[in-house]
C-alpha cells in the first residue's frame, strides 16, 4: 500500500493531543461522578471486592490480591494508585462514610502512611454493599467492557447514598481542581427528602436541613452566614477551628486541651501545628505555655498545653487561633462529572442529579423485577392449569416418543404419532395451548408438585406474584408511588448508617489578638565560634562577664525590641528580631542564628553583627578581597526587611571582609596574599554611601588580593600570627592609602 503524507499544523496537531491527554484525565482519573460521588479507581476497586466475593459479612483478604486483580481487570495505572484509593476509603478521620473496613494499619490522622498492601486486608463495608452494589443485578446501570475488552465493568454504581456530598472528593485534574467538603449523611438525605417534595425550596431553607458540613475531625465552622452563598454557587472558603477545652488542675493551675481539630490539619500539620505552638513559646509570644505534648490515641484527638498560673485562657486561645493553623480555611470548589463533562455545581444541583439517578436506578430496577414477575406468573399459571389436566398430560407423556413431540402436543396441540387410550383424549389433548416457557416447566416438573399441599402453596405463589405484578405496575406508572419508594429506601439507609453530626456550625466573632505590649529592656546578646545565639540578662551578663566574654566572639548590648544586624561576605544585612532569640540562662546553648534569619552558614560567611540601634549614632568601615574601603554613615542600615544589599562590590567574585563601627581615630593594617602589609589612619578613608564600591585601599600585584584587614587604636597593641610567627602591628612602618606597602618575611 502506497504511504500518504498528511500535511498539518504542529500546533494544532499539539493542541488536539493535548486537549484529548487533559480530558481523559479530567473525566477518567481526577473527578468523581455526580451520581455515585465516586472516581473511576474508587468504583473498580468497590466493583472488584464485590466480584471476588469479598463481602462484610466474610472474612478479610488481602489488599494486594484486590489491588492485582483490580489492576489486572479494570484499572491498568498501577498498584500505587489503587492502593491509596483503597486505603483513604477505609480511613474514618478522612471520609464520612467508610465503604472500606480495613484490617491492619490503614494510616494514622497524624500522617503515618498505611502498611505495604502485602500486610493489610479488606472487606467491604455493609453500607457499600447494601447501598452501592446491592441492585447491580437487577440490570440498574450499564456495563462497558474494560480495557481490553475482556471483562465488563459498571459505567455507575447505583449508589442510593448522595456519596458526593457525604463523603466528598478532593482531585487535581488538567486546568481544573475539585474539593468538596464531606456532610452528615442523615441530613444530606433530610435535605434530598425536602428536594424531593419541592424542588424550588431554597438554599437557605436546605441548609436549616443540613447547616453546613460535618468533618470527621469535628470542629467548628465560624462562617456560617456565608454559607448559603457557598453553597449556590459551588466555590467559597469555609472556616474551621479547632475546639479548645479549659481545664482545671490543682492549685488553681489550668491547662488548654484541643480535642478536636480543623479538618485541614489531618497529617503532617499536626506535627507543624506542635512546632509552631513550640516556636511561639520559645520567641515569648507565648510564655505562659510551660509544656506541649500530644496525647492522642485512636480514642481521639488530645494535645495538652500547661500553662502558667494565672493565665488569660481566651486571649491565649485567640493567639492560637491567629498564629496557628487551629483556625484554617478549607477551600470549597464542588467541581464534578455531570452527563459526561466537568461542571461546577450548586447544592441544589447535586440534589437535583442524585433524585434523576434514583428515579433512573428505581424505574430500571422494578422494570427487570416485574419482567422476572411475569415470567414467573406465566410459569405459575400453566402449572396451576397443568395440575387440572394431569392426567391427560400423562396420557400424553406416556404415549410420546420424544419430548418434542410432547412438547409440540402441549404447545400447539399437536397429535400426530402419539398414542392416547381414547378419541376423547385425543380431542383434549388437541386444544391444549400452553405457552413455549410454561410448557418447559410442565416437562421439568417433579412428581411430588401434585402432592395437594403442594398445589396449595403454589396457588399461595401464585397470588403473591400477581401481587407484586401489581405493586411494580403501580410504581413503574405512577409517579407517586415511585417517589414513595424512594423515599422509603432513603429513610432506611437514614435508620441504618446515620450518626450524629460532629462538626458545628455556627457565627463565630472575628479573633481579635491583644497583643501584650512587651516592656522593653536591655539585654546582652551572645553568639559563640559555631553560630549559636541567645539574649540573656543584663545582670546575667554582669555576674558572668569573664566567662561570656573569653567563651563568645560576639558580646554586646542591645535592646529585647531591637534588631540585630548581620553583615555577610557577600555584601548582603540580614536583620533579626532580637525578641525572636532564645532568651534565658546563660548555660543555655542558644540556636543557630540561621534559624531566625535569611543568613546561611553554608552559603555566607558572616563578617560583622551588631545591634541597629548603636549603628544609627556610629559609622561603619568595610573594607573587601579587592582592596576597596569606604566608611558609611550606619543609620543608612535602618530597615524592617529581613534582607537588604549592604554594600557594593567592585566586582563578581569580590567579598567583604570586614564590617566594623569606627570612629576615626583607629589605625588599619591591610595584609595582602603575598605578605605585604600597610598601615594607615582610618581618618584617611572618605565616608560614602552604601551603595557605594569605594576607594583603593592598597595597590595591589596583579593576582594579588587582600586577605586580612586589622582595626587597633593608637596606645593598644595588636599582635597576630603570621607565617607561624606573633608579628606586632604596631610596630610596622606607617604608610599612606593607596600605596603598595612593605613586604614582611615572619620577623617578629
Amino acid at each position: 500500500m502506497e504511504e500518504q503524507i498528511i500535511r498539518t499544523e504542529y500546533s494544532d496537531l499539539m493542541q488536539k493531543s493535548y486537549i484529548d491527554y487533559a480530558m481523559s484525565v479530567i473525566i477518567a482519573r481526577a473527578l468523581p461522578d455526580v451520581r455515585d460521588g465516586l472516581k473511576p479507581v474508587q468504583r473498580r476497586t468497590l466493583y472488584d471486592m464485590y466480584e471476588l466475593g469479598i463481602r462484610y459479612d466474610r472474612p478479610y483478604r488481602k489488599c494486594a490480591r484486590i489491588v492485582g486483580d483490580t489492576m489486572g481487570k479494570y484499572h491498568p495505572h498501577g498498584d500505587s494508585s489503587i492502593y491509596e484509593a483503597l486505603v483513604v476509603m477505609a480511613q474514618d478521620f478522612k471520609k464520612e462514610l467508610p465503604l472500606v473496613d480495613g484490617h491492619g494499619n490503614f494510616g494514622s490522622i497524624e500522617g503515618d502512611g498505611a502498611a505495604a498492601m502485602r500486610y493489610t486486608e479488606a472487606r467491604l463495608q455493609r453500607v457499600t454493599q447494601e447501598a452501592f452494589l446491592s441492585d447491580l443485578d437487577k440490570n440498574v446501570v450499564d456495563f462497558v467492557p474494560n480495557f481490553d475488552e475482556n471483562e465488563k465493568e459498571p459505567v455507575v454504581l447505583p449508589a442510593r447514598v448522595p456519596n458526593l456530598l457525604v463523603n466528598g472528593s478532593d482531585g487535581i485534574a488538567v486546568g481544573m481542581a475539585t474539593s468538596i467538603p464531606p456532610h452528615n449523611l442523615g441530613e444530606v438525605i433530610d435535605a434530598a427528602k425536602a428536594y424531593l417534595k419541592n424542588p424550588d425550596i431554597s438554599t437557605e431553607k436546605l441548609l436549616k436541613l443540613m447547616p453546613g458540613p460535618d468533618f470527621p475531625t469535628g470542629g467548628i465552622v465560624v462562617n456560617q452566614d456565608e454559607l448559603p452563598a457557598i453553597y449556590e454557587s459551588g466555590t467559597g472558603k469555609i472556616k474551621i477551628r479547632g475546639r479548645v477545652e479549659v481545664e482545671k488542675l490543682k492549685g488553681g493551675r489550668e491547662q488548654l486541651v484541643i480535642t478536636e481539630i480543623p479538618y485541614t490539619m489531618i497529617g503532617a500539620n499536626i506535627g507543624k501545628f506542635l512546632n509552631d505552638v513550640a516556636s511561639l513559646v520559645e520567641t515569648r509570644k507565648a510564655p505562659e505555655i510551660t509544656d506541649i505534648s500530644n496525647q492522642s490515641s485512636k480514642e481521639g484527638i488530645r494535645i495538652v498545653l500547661e500553662l502558667k498560673k494565672g493565665t488569660d485562657t481566651e486571649n491565649l486561645k485567640n493567639l492560637l487561633y491567629k498564629k496557628t493553623r487551629l483556625e484554617d480555611t478549607f477551600g470549597v470548589n464542588m467541581l464534578a462529572v455531570a452527563d459526561g463533562r466537568p461542571e461546577t455545581l450548586s447544592l441544589k444541583q447535586i440534589l437535583e442529579y442524585y433524585i434523576e439517578f434514583q428515579y433512573e436506578l428505581t424505574t430500571r430496577k422494578y422494570r427487570t423485577m416485574l419482567a422476572k414477575e411475569q415470567e414467573k406468573r406465566e410459569i405459575q399459571e400453566g402449572l396451576i392449569k397443568a395440575c387440572d389436566v394431569i392426567d391427560l398430560i400423562i396420557e400424553i407423556l406416556r404415549g410420546s416418543k420424544s419430548i418434542k413431540e410432547a412438547k409440540a402436543c402441549l404447545t400447539e396441540g399437536i397429535t400426530e404419532g402419539i398414542r392416547f387410550k381414547s378419541e376423547a383424549s385425543r380431542k383434549r389433548a388437541a386444544k391444549l395451548r400452553f405457552t413455549e416457557r410454561q410448557a418447559t416447566a410442565i416437562l421439568e416438573m417433579r412428581l411430588y408438585r401434585l402432592i395437594g399441599l403442594e398445589i396449595q402453596a403454589l396457588l399461595e405463589e401464585n397470588k403473591k406474584t400477581l401481587q407484586n405484578i401489581a405493586e411494580y405496575e403501580d410504581i413503574l406508572e405512577n409517579h407517586e408511588s415511585m417517589t414513595k419508594v424512594i423515599l422509603r429506601d432513603m429513610d432506611a439507609i437514614k435508620r441504618a448508617f446515620a450518626r450524629p453530626r460532629r462538626t458545628s456550625v455556627e457565627n463565630a466573632a472575628e479573633i481579635v489578638l491583644e497583643e501584650k505590649k512587651i516592656e522593653e529592656m536591655p539585654i546582652v546578646f551572645l553568639m559563640d565560634r559555631f553560630g549559636y545565639a541567645k539574649t540573656i540578662d543584663v545582670s546575667v551578663y554582669e555576674r558572668n562577664k569573664e566567662a561570656a566574654d573569653s567563651e563568645n566572639k560576639y558580646v554586646f548590648s542591645c535592646m529585647n525590641t531591637g534588631r540585630i544586624c548581620v553583615f555577610t561576605d557577600a555584601g548582603r544585612l540580614h536583620t533579626v528580631k532580637a525578641l525572636d532569640l532564645p532568651f534565658g540562662k546563660f548555660r543555655d546553648k542558644g540556636a543557630p542564628i540561621d534559624n531566625f534569619s535569611n543568613f546561611n552558614s553554608s552559603e555566607e560567611r558572616l563578617v560583622g553583627i551588631g545591634s541597629m540601634e548603636d549603628l544609627k549614632g556610629k559609622k561603619l568601615l568595610f573594607g573587601t578581597k579587592s582592596g576597596m574601603l569606604k566608611i558609611v554613615d550606619g543609620s543608612e542600615f535602618e530597615t524592617n526587611k529581613r534582607t537588604v544589599a549592604a554594600t557594593k562590590l567592585a566586582a563578581e567574585g569580590d567579598e567583604v571582609l570586614i564590617a566594623a563601627p569606627v570612629d576615626g581615630s583607629e589605625q588599619i593594617v591591610l595584609q595582602s596574599r603575598e605578605g605585604y602589609f600597610l598601615r594607615f589612619g582610618v581618618a584617611e578613608i572618605p565616608e560614602k554611601k552604601k551603595g557605594a564600591v569605594g576607594v583603593r585601599g592598597m595597590r595591589l600585584s596583579e593576582g594579588d588580593s587582600l586577605e586580612g584587614i586589622y582595626l587597633y587604636h593608637a596606645g593598644t597593641e595588636q599582635t597576630i600570627e603570621y607565617k607561624g610567627k606573633q608579628l606586632v602591628l604596631n610596630k610596622l612602618k606607617p604608610g599612606s592609602r593607596d600605596t603598595k606597602g612593605v613586604k614582611v618575611r615572619g620577623q617578629v
